[in-house]
């Protein structure tokens, strides 16, 4: 991404940018240093089972989902670790962030 994220000093319990590399991905979409990370795609396994498997006694397949994950208020080492979970994208697909500026 090439971001560095942070703690927000002035406001309690968010994420901000703290820095943005040049030659990055970050810097490239416009982010800026100070923006406010809101959401972000996130990736969780699940267990999947249609019902003729359960009667059958299988436990079913496992599937990964892809969904947007509010980061308002939560640690930043939980905001990291989703951040991380794109990694289990099958699809391989790109990190999405929702960002407000603080201007």
């Amino acid at each position: 991404l090439g971001l560095v994220l942070g703690e927000d000093e002035s406001i309690p319990g968010m994420t901000s940018v703290d820095e943005v590399t040049a030659e990055g991905n970050g810097a490239a979409a416009g982010v800026k240093q100070g923006d406010i990370v809101r959401a972000i795609t996130a990736c969780q396994t699940t267990m999947e089972t249609p019902t003729w498997q359960l009667l059958a006694g299988g436990i079913g397949q496992p599937k990964t989902k892809r969904f947007m994950y509010s980061v308002d208020g939560r640690p930043l080492e939980e905001v990291l670790d989703a951040i991380g979970s794109n990694r289990m994208d099958v699809q391989g697909r790109d990190v999405w962030l929702v960002l407000e500026r603080m201007d």
